[in-house]
């Protein structure tokens, strides 16, 4: 039976039914030095748990909260240093599902079976632990599933007939796509190509254990450059930061019968990376992306001091309120990445908002 922990995706409709006008009380950023954050709030320690990339070499830390103000380092619940560990390095973007009184950890990180020495071999893996706190063990000392091309933060989705949908980005690497962009930056002498991540979905057995058949494409960065979206999605080349365009972070849920999709765009170390959103009819689309995109963006272009606002998930805390999660830099704390919590609100119309980036005044 699915608990409610595992049940965000499904009940997430029912928490924005009501358009909240108030604000958010912020106390952003938070004291955790993390990237990729992702919150599960457990019914049966009640408290929160929070896991995310960094503070540990090769696996994850994770903190606990009654508030979600006051956050404690609960230690390491994953290492790579156990016998099914299948990946080397770069262990990035845990999220936790609670099922059957077992929490389970998806994760990125780079796979050792490497026979063309690849400099980006990254797949997706799975542990589980009787405890939030851990220590979670993989499941079977290898991936969850090989498609031939490096993968990174898997997200998954569990539909009300009682399907799983896997979601994960396809690395930039080796994958140089022609678009009006890439051929703006050749003939600007910025670029000689221009690589692009893309995000795919497939459904995901009841168990865990395998995928179930070929993964679908449903988001990647716009070919043209007349495209609402090319602007945004594209400020890592534009800028001369650097030759890739990333369309990754994925993170779904449904609202009134419509499935949402949000995403992160441009380089997660550089101050442009922001999220924005896209709706379809089905959990494997095809996703149509928002006109108000990018709703999550640095503010220090308008005398703020936050950047590099990306790669969230949701939570809905004990009073209904939902948050998004997500991590920034600010101009005060340097190049780390920390914790931000910002209340997303759904308009009438259907419409995201994300109240943020904020900071505790």
């Amino acid at each position: 039976m699915i608990t409610k922990n595992l049940c965000l995706s499904l009940l997430i409709g029912c928490w924005l039914l009501l358009f909240s006008t108030s604000k958010a009380q912020s106390n952003n950023p938070l004291d955790v030095a993390f990237g990729d954050p992702f919150v599960l709030y457990d019914e049966e320690t009640d408290a929160y748990y929070m896991y995310g990339t960094g503070g540990v070499e090769n696996g994850f830390v994770a903190y606990s909260s009654k508030d979600l103000k006051k956050w404690e380092n609960r230690g390491t619940v994953y290492t790579a240093q156990q016998d099914k560990s299948w990946g080397t390095k770069d262990f990035w973007a845990p999220e936790v599902y609670k099922r059957g009184g077992k929490y389970y950890l998806f994760y990125s990180a780079h796979w050792k079976e490497n026979p063309n020495d690849e400099l980006e071999n990254y797949r997706i893996g799975i542990a589980t632990s009787t405890n939030p706190t851990g220590p979670f063990i993989d499941l079977t000392g290898r991936p969850l599933f090989d498609p031939g091309y490096p993968i990174i933060d898997g997200n998954v989705y569990f539909a009300e007939d009682g399907r799983l949908y896997l979601y994960y980005s396809r690395c930039c690497y080796k994958n140089p796509v022609q678009s009006e962009i890439a051929a703006w930056a050749k003939q600007q002498g910025m670029f000689d190509e221009i690589e692009e991540s893309w995000i795919y979905g497939v459904e995901l057995a009841s168990d865990f254990s395998h995928v179930i058949g070929e993964p679908k494409l449903l988001l990647r960065p716009p070919v043209s450059r007349d495209d609402k979206q090319s602007e945004w999605e594209s400020r890592s080349v534009t800028s001369g930061e650097v030759n890739r365009r990333w369309t990754e972070g994925s993170y779904l849920f449904k609202h009134n019968n419509l499935y949402y999709m949000m995403y992160s765009a441009n380089h997660f170390g550089g101050e442009n990376y922001a999220v924005g959103y896209a709706t379809a009819s089905h959990p494997l689309g095809p996703f149509e992306k928002s006109a108000t995109n990018p709703i999550l963006q640095k503010n220090i272009s308008n005398g703020g001091i936050v950047s590099g606002t990306g790669h969230n998930s949701l939570l809905r805390d004990k009073e209904g309120k939902v948050w998004c999660v997500y991590h920034a830099r600010t101009t005060k704390t340097g190049s780390q990445r920390l914790v931000f919590l910002d209340e997303l609100k759904i308009l009438p119309n259907g419409q995201l908002i994300v109240d943020g980036p904020t900071v505790k005044p």
